[in-house]
């Protein structure tokens, strides 16, 4: 007998509800273990039936490990602001961070073998499907380790923007460590698209340079004064899009690098950037 006691156990167990977790109990006949599967597996089935909604909520998050060494940041995306809040729906995401983090999957398919226990995150995962009416999608995901260097992880305010910025040596100093945050705030802020002028294509930089030298003769320039202006107009380019060329938002009188440069005298050995990522909420999709 399906008691409504029993219906009440399966919904605290899984979070469906309570009409999918008495339909789950009939049709396993009681069998709490059979009905958490039926679950788990209607929640994976039923995410082929969303596959074409759109998912323009979610989050983005940025974890590391406290020694610097390990560093993750994904994007989970959603239909709604509303499943985006939810306690269940953060634990998932929070779950996929700490998987990405720890264990290094290639991707979601991958991670989703991985145990969290008694269940793999593939099971969290259809569990979590199971509990919304919404499509959920694990759209990014990165992994990032070093040996030598550093990692820094930075969410802004609502988890709808993250940074992790990978810097060539660890920093002992208090003041230090926040000078590299304020760098992630400023890849968040200012959303760089290269590391440095060198990570720009050859094919780029042409591309730029034929445009400011047409734009300077069509102003009226003679040919050899349009290409020192497009050479001028090249720096302030790389300037806006490099990230160790940038002005420093929080000192204009510096640019980055002379940001790394002053955290490297205190910290009496050189501090370089190497690498960074920046997910925005949705930009991917």
């Amino acid at each position: 007998m399906i008691t409504p006691q029993l219906v009440k156990q399966l919904r605290d167990t899984t979070g469906a509800g309570m009409a999918d977790c008495k339909k789950a109990l009939t049709e396993a006949e009681g069998d709490m273990e059979k009905a958490v599967e039926l679950l788990r597996k209607r929640g994976a089935a039923s995410a082929s039936k969303r596959s074409d909604r759109s998912t323009n909520e979610g989050l983005v998050l940025s974890v590391t490990t406290e020694d610097g060494k390990n560093g993750a940041i994904i994007e989970i995306n959603c239909e709604t602001d509303f499943v985006a809040r939810n306690d269940d729906f953060l634990a998932f995401a929070n779950a996929v961070a700490d998987v990405a983090l720890n264990h290094k999957p290639a991707d979601f398919e991958a991670a989703k073998e991985i145990s969290l226990g008694d269940k793999t995150l593939g099971d969290l995962y259809n569990e979590t499907l199971a509990k919304f009416s919404e499509k959920i999608v694990v759209n990014n995901m990165v992994s990032a380790s070093t040996e030598a260097g550093q990692l820094i992880g930075y969410n802004h305010a609502g988890n709808r923007l993250a940074v992790m910025l990978e810097v060539s040596a660890p920093v002992a100093k208090e003041e230090n460590t926040a000078h590299l945050m304020d760098i992630a705030m400023q890849i968040a802020a200012m959303s760089p698209q290269y590391l440095n002028r060198d990570a720009v294509s050859a094919e780029t930089i042409a591309s730029e340079r034929k445009i400011f030298i047409e734009q300077a003769i069509e102003s009226g320039k003679p040919e050899n004064i349009a290409e020192k202006i497009a050479e001028g107009r090249l720096n302030k380019f790389f300037q806006e899009v490099a990230l160790v060329e940038q002005t420093f938002v929080k000192d204009s009188s510096l640019n980055v690098a002379g940001v790394l440069k002053n955290v490297s005298d205190s910290e009496g050995t050189e501090i370089n950037a190497v690498n960074f990522w920046r997910f925005e909420l949705g930009a991917g999709n």
